[in-house]
């Protein structure tokens, strides 16, 4: 008999959604879990107009346990589009403890250059995580397929990062290209340099929203 909150996560709480090795986290609500299928609703408005996962994919699902954090694996065996989105995913293995940190995603527009091949394309970050980036660049050419290699340049305020990168997708929009791309080999002072910038855009983010608040409401 599988326990709430050991074995897979508590409805009505949050998790998080991660595929597997494409640098991407999506958080979602848990509505049902029933003899090893989890029916959730993913937040996904950062990702408009993206199809986030499809049916097959591998995917871990992280949540808050009463002391530690733990983690399932899972494949989706359903998505449902229309006004509400929601994902069903069937449990493959058993839940463990998970030492993973959570890379937090941040809006933070800054520029940045991706290199494959002989091609240059330059273009701006939409957001930031430690993990990797999402960015809407110049098209130039085909576009690069998932799993192409890329030598990426992020220039910070505080200085360029240069790294190895992999692209997760690539989404034509007209003359411009949206692009998922995960970091893959980035060292960890440039990891903790990114950490900070995206912490930045949150506090400001935060920041923001409260000055826009009625009055009343603010705390």
């Amino acid at each position: 008999m599988s326990v709430p909150g050991v074995d897979h996560p508590v409805e009505q709480t949050e998790a998080e959604v991660t595929l597997s090795g494409r640098g991407i986290s999506v958080t979602a609500r848990v509505e049902v879990v029933h003899e090893g299928v989890i029916s959730l609703r993913p937040s996904v408005g950062e990702f408009v107009e993206q199809v986030v996962v499809k049916t097959g994919d591998v995917v871990e699902v992280y949540w808050k346990g009463e002391d530690s954090q733990r983690a399932v694996p899972a494949e989706v065996t359903e998505v449902e589009q229309g006004a509400v989105i929601r994902w069903r995913l069937r449990i493959t293995g058993p839940a463990e403890n998970s030492q993973r940190r959570k890379a937090v995603r941040g809006r933070v527009t800054v520029p940045v250059e991706a290199e494959y091949g002989a091609i240059d394309l330059k273009g701006t970050t939409v957001d930031v995580s430690e993990a990797g980036l999402r960015a809407e660049f110049d098209g130039f050419g085909a576009p690069p397929e998932a799993g192409v290699q890329l030598l990426l340049t992020l220039s910070l305020e505080d200085g360029a990062i240069k790294t190895k990168a992999e692209v997760v997708r690539t989404q034509a929009r007209g003359a411009r290209w949206v692009m998922s791309i995960r970091f893959t080999n980035m060292q960890e002072k440039d990891q903790d340099r990114v950490r900070r910038r995206v912490f930045q855009a949150l506090r400001e983010e935060r920041a923001s929203k409260a000055d826009d608040s009625p009055p009343g409401l603010r705390g």
